[in-house]
């Protein structure tokens, strides 16, 4: 016979949000605010996503998947993908104004990032 244990379990969840501190990849310095959602906006989209096992499936982008893709379909998932990769940040608010110039086998993709801190425009460039 098993013995009846009735306990009460008076937890509180919190979630915690990503520090808006944090080390410039480009010179070690210390960053905070906008600069460092800037550098968290650069390295969400640089990640593939579901490839490392170190990073959680929600980030990363799936960018590299429009690798080979037609540029037309790639162009109407472009900004999908962008989207999904920054809002998963929660300091990130929302990604707009998209714009896109094709380079040979490549297209350049400028978008604005509204923040918690402030608004900038950033770019990246996709392989198609």
């Amino acid at each position: 016979m098993l013995p009846n244990i009735q306990t009460a379990l008076n937890a509180t969840l919190t979630t915690e949000t990503n520090a808006s501190k944090t080390y410039s990849l480009e010179d070690g310095s210390l960053i905070d605010d906008l600069d460092a959602i800037r550098q968290a906006v650069f390295l969400a989209l640089s990640v593939p996503r579901y490839q490392y096992l170190i990073y959680s499936w929600d980030y990363g982008s799936e960018l590299d998947t429009l690798i080979g893709q037609p540029y037309e379909y790639a162009l109407s998932e472009i900004k999908r993908y962008i989207t999904e990769a920054l809002t998963q940040d929660e300091r990130v608010q929302s990604v707009d104004d998209f714009g896109f110039t094709r380079k040979g086998s490549q297209i350049l993709c400028v978008f604005v990032v509204t923040t918690d801190f402030g608004t900038f425009s950033a770019e990246t460039e996709v392989e198609i």
